[in-house]
């Protein structure tokens, strides 16, 4: 890692721009870089140096690395908006079992067992999922930030009240624990400026003060003879 920059990697869905201003804000001197990568794609790039920290969808392999979860997303179901889940608030599972559900090959969610029923193909993305959602061939299910990510106007979601979630983490190789990586924890989580356990707070040089020169002597007066 070089001080010339902070690289912060993230995945498709997650929205770190609040964080990146708050940075800004006290980290004057590095700027925040901003790097969307594949949800799969972050923890090798921290491996390889191509990131300082990430962003991450957890579960994810934490070998070599630190991780703080961070918050937990809802779990939608995308379908189109004349179909039956669209007249209700929420679903459960149970209401899918007669769908045509669409897997992703990107799919982020931990299933033990799928729900419904599996579509006539995987689509290569989440994005691919959405246009055959869109077609009326099946449903999809999937974090709401991914919903919105991929929104549209023919389309809506609702929420799956007993599906698995998707957790989003914060995580930076093991032995990178800067200075600049506190700062960046600390703002994630919520701290203060004093608070937090980064870098000093950069003061305003002060201006010394002028010093005073001595006031001139007088001259002396001749002394008058009597």
């Amino acid at each position: 890692m070089t001080e010339a920059e902070f690289r912060l990697a993230y995945a498709p869905g997650v929205t770190p721009a609040k964080w990146a201003g708050v940075w800004a804000e006290r980290v004057r001197d590095v700027p925040l870089r901003l790097v969307q990568a594949p949800a799969a794609e972050i923890v090798p790039l921290l491996r390889d140096g191509g990131a300082d920290a990430g962003l991450v969808r957890l579960p994810a392999d934490r070998e070599g690395l630190h991780v703080i979860p961070l918050y937990v997303e809802t779990t939608v179901v995308v379908v189109q908006k004349d179909h039956a889940v669209a007249a209700v608030d929420e679903v459960e599972l149970a209401d899918l079992a007669d769908e045509d559900v669409f897997e992703p090959l990107d799919d982020v969610l931990s299933w033990d067992v799928r729900p419904g029923e599996p579509a006539f193909t995987r689509p290569e993305d989440t994005a691919g999922a959405v246009e055959l959602v869109a077609t009326g061939a099946g449903v999809l299910l999937v974090p709401q930030s991914l919903a919105r990510l991929h929104h549209r106007r023919d389309l809506t979601y609702r929420p799956v009240t007993d599906a698995p979630q998707s957790q989003i983490g914060l995580a930076w190789p093991e032995a990178e624990t800067s200075d600049l990586m506190e700062e960046l924890i600390g703002i994630v989580r919520g701290r203060t400026p004093n608070s937090s356990r980064g870098r000093a707070p950069q003061q305003p040089a002060r201006e010394k003060p002028a010093q005073k020169r001595p006031a001139p002597k007088g001259r002396r007066q001749p002394r008058r003879r009597s």
